[in-house]
């Protein structure tokens, strides 16, 4: 009797002990009506979602150590994980992300990216994740409208909705994001204006918002996320002038505003400016190049072609620290090509379809 007595006990202090290392049961069917609005029919990467502890050795899931809570789901369809590599393809997948997902409320980092069918809109409850820090959904079919009241994410410091094809427009609540460092809206069909309050994002490193339909001119305040060093808003419909502002900022180092309708002067602050990357081409520019270069100009690539520019190229884009590839072509620029060791490199296709430019690489004056 007693060795039956010490038996039961050892098996139920076993049971208690696997119970409270397991996640908990709302987790568990949780992550298993995620799982059905989804068909994965080539990598079997569901199969190892089965038994009751989704904590252990379910394919991207991660629990937290202390709470077991499902913190992370992370399911990537390029990748270099052995699962990929047996298989020698990348992943598809089709379905939706249910808006069970938003039950698992101690998610932190949510990655269902590059399974290339995936469609469905966001689940608008998503914005309920108090936790959440990393949103990455991009390379899918994913349609709708970004959640209006996303700025509710106030630790979020990824949003990745990239190469999807999402409407609507930028909400102005994502404003409210004080946490986000990189912002990838590439590829959609966005439209609308840009929120004149995204100023407040004074963490933002990335804004990549380009291949869309967003319209209007570019805000001023932009100007004010001083940790701002990479924004892309080619490919769009955007209207008006550069603002001066984006030439003075401290860290910028890529602009790209190339195929908008972008009209005005080009400000001469972007000429001596912190920028290595510039590209202008296909809007409607006009006036001359500003006569602006310095030692402070160190340009990896200039691109002003297909623009409406008249005048000369300025003297002093001689005194620039570097200029690697420089495009002028398609503009109405006349006069001598100025010399110096940065255009000893270029082509004549950097300078063709002017209206009377002449020198080295040209003909002569």
């Amino acid at each position: 009797m007693g060795s039956f007595r010490w038996w039961f006990t050892a098996v139920l202090v076993l049971a208690v002990s696997v119970t409270v290392n397991a996640c908990p049961p709302s987790d568990r069917a949780a992550l298993l009506a995620f799982k059905a609005a989804l068909h994965e029919p080539y990598l079997g990467i569901f199969d190892s979602w089965k038994g009751n502890d989704c904590c252990s050795k379910w394919y991207g899931v991660t629990c937290d150590p202390t709470t077991k809570r499902v913190a992370d789901i992370a399911l990537r369809g390029e990748s270099e994980d052995p699962i990929f590599q047996k298989a020698k393809r990348t992943g598809y997948m089709t379905g939706s992300v249910s808006p069970e997902l938003c039950k698992l409320e101690r998610l932190s980092n949510v990655v269902i990216a590059d399974w290339k069918g995936i469609s469905g809109t966001i689940p608008s409850c998503i914005t309920t994740l108090p936790f959440l820090r990393h949103l990455d959904l991009v390379g899918n079919q994913i349609s709708g409208e970004i959640p209006s009241d996303i700025g509710k994410l106030s630790l979020l410091t990824v949003l990745n909705l990239a190469d999807n094809k999402i409407t609507g427009r930028i909400p102005r609540s994502i404003a409210n994001l004080t946490s986000l460092m990189h912002l990838d809206l590439r590829n959609n069909l966005i439209s609308g204006t840009i929120p004149i309050n995204i100023g407040k994002l004074r963490m933002l490193s990335r804004a990549l918002l380009s291949n869309n339909q967003i319209s209007g001119q570019i805000p001023n305040t932009i100007s004010y996320i001083y940790r701002l060093s990479d924004l892309d808003l080619s490919l769009n419909r955007i209207s008006g002038p550069i603002p001066e502002a984006l030439g003075k900022m401290k860290v910028l180092a890529t602009l790209n505003l190339d195929g908008n309708m972008i009209s005005g002067q080009l400000p001469t602050s972007l000429m001596n400016s912190g920028i290595s990357i510039l590209n202008l081409s296909k809007n409607g520019i006009e006036g001359s190049i500003p006569n602006a270069f310095g030692p402070r100009s160190y340009f990896m690539v200039m691109d002003l072609s297909y623009n409406n520019l008249k005048g000369p190229i300025p003297e002093s884009i001689a005194s620039a620290s570097y200029v690697g590839h420089l495009d002028l072509s398609h503009n109405h620029l006349c006069g001598a090509i100025p010399a110096g060791s940065w255009f000893d490199h270029l082509e004549a296709s950097s300078f063709t379809y002017n209206d009377c430019l002449c020198g080295k690489p040209l003909r002569a004056c």
